[in-house]
C-alpha cells in the first residue's frame, strides 16, 4: 500500500523533464543576468538615489530632496548642453536621408556597386577616437585639408577656424558624426530595400505609376521598420557621442559643443559633484525615453513589432 501511494504521488516524467530544462536554462542565464544586475540595474538604482541626496567622496550621504533638480533649473550650462544635445539628435534624420539616397543608388543596377557599398560602409567600423582625430585634422585651420582646398579654389581669403569658432564648432562635430554613421544607416536601409518584393514594383509599373509614385507608395511605407531602427540608433548615438566630441573639441570653445554627456562627465570627474551629475543623468535618461516614445508614435505606434501567428 505504501509503494502504491508513493507511485501515485510521483511527479510525471514530462513535468520532471520540464523542470530540469528550466533549471538548465536558468543556469546558463545566471552569469549574464548577474552581470546585467551588477553593472546595469544596481548602478541605475544608485543613480536615482544619489540624485535626491547630497553626497561626495569622503563625505556622509545626506538627503537633499529636490535640491539638485531645483539647481538644474537655474543652471545655464545645463540648458546650453541640453540645446546642443537636441541639435545633435536633430541631425540624425539628415544622415538617414543621405543614407537612403545612397542605398537607393547602390541598390540599382550600376557598375561597381559592391565597391561603392564598401567605400561608404568603411567609415562605420573605424574607432570613434580615430574618426575624431581624422576630422580634427580635416578641420584644422593651419594644415587641414578642407581649408587648403577652400583657399586653393579661392573660396575664402583666410582659413576658417572650424573647431575654434562658436558658430562652426557644433556643425563641424555634427558633420563628423553623420559621416561615421552613414555607412551603418545605408546597410540597414539597403537590407530593407532588398526585402521588398520586386513584383510590387512590376505591378505598379504596369498600372502606370512612375518612379516617384513607386517610391512614395511602395518603398517608403515598407521601409518604415528600417527607418525607425535607424532613427533609434541615431538618437542613441547622438546621446552617447562623448568620445567624438571630447577628442575634437572637449566641449569648447566655451560651451559651444557641450553635450549633456560631456557635461555629466565634467560634473562627476572634474568637479566631483556626483550627486548633481546623477540628477542630470536622470533627466538625460528621461529625455531619451521620451524621444524614443515620440519616434515610435510618429511611426505608427508599432514600429519594430514582431508579427506572430
Amino acid at each position: 500500500m505504501a509503494v502504491a501511494s508513493a507511485v501515485a504521488y510521483r511527479p510525471p516524467r514530462l513535468a520532471r523533464k520540464r523542470t530540469r530544462q528550466a533549471v538548465l536554462v536558468w543556469c546558463f542565464l545566471a552569469p549574464s543576468l548577474a552581470i546585467f544586475l551588477l553593472y546595469r540595474i544596481i548602478p541605475l538604482l544608485w543613480n536615482v538615489v544619489l540624485s535626491f541626496a547630497d553626497w561626495a567622496p569622503l563625505r556622509t550621504i545626506r538627503w537633499a530632496g529636490l535640491d539638485q533638480y531645483e539647481e538644474m533649473l537655474h543652471d545655464d550650462v545645463f540648458w546650453e548642453a541640453l540645446w546642443n544635445t537636441l541639435l545633435f539628435i536633430a541631425s540624425a534624420p539628415v544622415g538617414i536621408v543621405i543614407a537612403l539616397g545612397l542605398a537607393l543608388l547602390v541598390s540599382s543596377e550600376i557598375r561597381g556597386r559592391d565597391v561603392y557599398r564598401t567605400i561608404i560602409f568603411i567609415s562605420y567600423p573605424l574607432m570613434t577616437v580615430a574618426v575624431a582625430i581624422i576630422w580634427r585634422w580635416l578641420f584644422d585651420e593651419r594644415v587641414g585639408l578642407i581649408n587648403y582646398v577652400a583657399r586653393s579654389l579661392h573660396l575664402v581669403d583666410r582659413p576658417i577656424q572650424f573647431l575654434n569658432s562658436f558658430v562652426w564648432a557644433l556643425p563641424s562635430v555634427i558633420v563628423a558624426n553623420i559621416w561615421q554613421m552613414l555607412g551603418f544607416y545605408m546597410i540597414i536601409l539597403l537590407t530593407g530595400l532588398q526585402n521588398i518584393p520586386p513584383n510590387l514594383y512590376e505591378a505598379a509599373a504596369i498600372d502606370g505609376a512612375n518612379a516617384r509614385r513607386r517610391f512614395w507608395r511602395i518603398t517608403l511605407p515598407l521601409l518604415k521598420p528600417s527607418l525607425f531602427l535607424c532613427i533609434v540608433i541615431g538618437m542613441l548615438n547622438s546621446f552617447t557621442s562623448f568620445d567624438l566630441v571630447y577628442v575634437m573639441t572637449g566641449g569648447g570653445p566655451g560651451r559651444a559643443t557641450e553635450l549633456l554627456v560631456t557635461y555629466i562627465y565634467k560634473l562627476g570627474f572634474s568637479q566631483t559633484r556626483f550627486d548633481y551629475a546623477a540628477a542630470v543623468t536622470i533627466v538625460f535618461f528621461a529625455l531619451l525615453v521620451a524621444i524614443a516614445w515620440m519616434a515610435n508614435r510618429l511611426s505608427g505606434g508599432n514600429a519594430g513589432a514582431v508579427e506572430t501567428d
